[in-house]
């Protein structure tokens, strides 16, 4: 079982779409990372050499940021929209969606189960 950047990595998946189960890299940078070291597409995870898995391990820590560093950047940038007071800021602070869809009768994820309202019923 190859572990990289503190993630246990499925053994009898492609590389490339093994690389995917870390937060932080999609397929596209998983491609750019197999590139960059050299390691064929069809090659699997079992049948890579320790040496294969520390050039993987190098290339990600030298390049890209990734799990626990990624999801603290991305904690600290919506902490600081909602220290701001921005209009992103108070969508998060009030936990509705940010992008800009509707809350009238959507939204369930964001909201949460819906509240029944007294007198509402006819």
């Amino acid at each position: 079982m190859a572990r990289i950047a503190g993630v246990n990595i499925p053994t009898n998946k492609r590389v490339e779409i093994a690389l995917t189960s870390i937060h932080g890299i999609g397929s596209m940078k998983a491609k750019e990372i197999c590139t960059k070291v050299n390691i064929e597409s069809t090659k699997r995870v079992n049948q890579l050499t320790d040496a294969e898995v520390i050039a993987i391990r190098e290339a990600i820590d030298n390049d890209y940021v990734v799990e626990g560093d990624l999801r603290r950047e991305v904690a600290m940038n919506i902490k600081g929209m909602m220290d701001l007071g921005c209009y992103r800021g108070l969508r998060h602070r009030r936990g509705l969606p940010v992008r800009g869809q509707r809350t009238h009768t959507n939204a369930r994820t964001r909201k949460g189960p819906a509240k029944p309202i007294a007198g509402k019923r006819k």
